[in-house]
């Protein structure tokens, strides 16, 4: 048996102990959920026991799976997948070969279809618990493309030692340190995987420059792939052309942009609505999609970099009713001259979501509807939360599948007041 990591905790299991699980469900980090009675703990006064979590990583509801335990926490278990032993389905043959080793991808395994049910599920069941709100969400809006779909890649590598580069990829599965070797990555567009052999070489060639580890960048744009992330770049979304630089955040999924961004314009203008905030508005992506639909638009960003940025966009797009304002993060809409109740908001804040700064400045601003962009729906039925007491409701509730065959999603949620 090998010898347990130093402060592994003992309770339930064993270390590296096997056991045969049925899996109920998944979890919203992907993950299958399987349940089990255990005994008591020592000293314990009931049987905590009761129902015991144990996660397993690429396995799906319906399976019954071998696993084998690497850690016990404080009222759940996680285990390694060894073997399906009866599979699901809805059990798919993964696209990479790395599937299951490199952490970047979780739903390889799971039909695609199915894949967008679980992300449509999980924006109804975090609802449900962290906000007590039962509503409807929407199916879950799919990618056009299910493989080559990633525009952007950060590749990353270790220190080098005696002046080599080891393995250059990503995290392994359920690990936070160590590198996957990544050769290929079948979610990255073509153009990117057409050129990582030559940046990886590169990189490896040059390890004597290298003082400490490194990430590397790799941004498709316009049948090219760009390394510098201060490079000026190009990404077309309809009709619209927008430059940023390689390395600053933009959607990662340009197939499906047309689709999302029409659908927050639908949503953002209602009859009624003769104006348009853009908070986060980075460089321009919505508040210039959105444009030809409102009176006028203002985007607010609290990075005078960003705010330029959109500012030549809008230039060059030849848009002339939006305008771009760099807000200090104490008084960001103290520069909105517009009525409030003819004002529609969109918001995409990071994964933390809102600070409960910004939401109470957008509470006493008071738009009358609220479209909010999110990459974390966890944190963004959290802010909900604070948002109902300011007011507001939700009326449509939609996910959209950016990035298949992994976790992650964004959902945009409407809100009036």
């Amino acid at each position: 048996m090998p010898r347990p990591p130093k402060k592994f905790r003992a309770y339930p299991f064993d270390y590296h102990h096997e056991l045969d699980l049925t899996i109920e469900s998944l979890s919203n980090l992907g993950d299958g959920i399987a349940r089990v009675e255990v005994p008591p703990a020592p000293g314990a006064t009931e049987n905590a026991g009761e129902g015991w979590v144990v996660f397993v990583p690429f396995t799906l509801p319906g399976e019954k799976v071998r696993a084998r335990i690497f850690r016990n926490d404080k009222n759940h278990s996680r285990a390694d997948l060894l073997e399906v032993l009866e599979p699901s389905p809805d059990r798919a043959e993964p696209g990479c070969p790395l599937f299951g080793e490199c952490g970047g991808c979780q739903y390889q395994h799971l039909a695609y279809d199915r894949q967008l049910d679980w992300k449509t599920r999980q924006v109804e069941e975090l609802m449900r618990h962290m906000a007590g709100i039962e509503h409807p969400v929407e199916p879950c809006h799919p990618s056009p493309k299910l493989w080559g779909y990633r525009s952007k890649i950060t590749p990353h590598f270790a220190k080098p030692k005696n002046g080599r580069i080891d393995a250059i990829g990503f995290l392994p599965n359920a690990r936070r340190s160590g590198q996957i070797d990544v050769p290929k990555c079948p979610i990255a567009m073509n153009e990117i995987n057409a050129a990582l052999p030559e940046v990886r070489d590169r990189a490896r060639r040059n390890a004597s420059s290298y003082r400490r580890g490194a990430t590397l960048l790799l941004r498709a744009s316009e049948g090219r792939v760009e390394t510098n992330p201060n490079a000026v770049v190009t990404e077309h979304v309809g009709e619209l052309s927008l430059d940023f630089l390689a390395g600053d955040f933009f959607q990662n999924n340009p197939f499906i942009l047309p689709d999302f961004t029409g659908h927050v314009a639908r949503e953002a203008a209602a009859e009624g609505v003769r104006f348009l905030v853009d908070a986060y508005c980075g460089s321009g992506l919505f508040a210039l999609s959105l444009a030809k639909h409102f009176e006028r638009v203002a985007g607010v960003e609290v990075s005078e970099t960003s705010a330029d940025w959109a500012r030549r966009n809008a230039e060059t797009n030849g848009i002339t009713n939006a305008t771009f304002l760099a807000a200090s993060a104490e008084a960001i809409f103290a520069d909105i001259d517009f009525d409030p109740a003819a004002t529609a908001m969109v918001i995409d804040p990071p994964r933390k979501g809102c600070s409960e700064d910004f939401l109470d400045q957008l509470a006493q601003f008071a738009p009358s509807r609220l479209v909010y962009v999110s990459c974390n729906p966890a944190t963004q039925v959290r802010d909900l939360a604070r948002l109902r007491d300011a007011g507001y409701r939700p009326e449509t509730i939609q996910p959209f599948d950016l990035f298949p065959h992994t976790r992650h999603l964004e959902c945009v949620m409407t809100l009036t007041r």
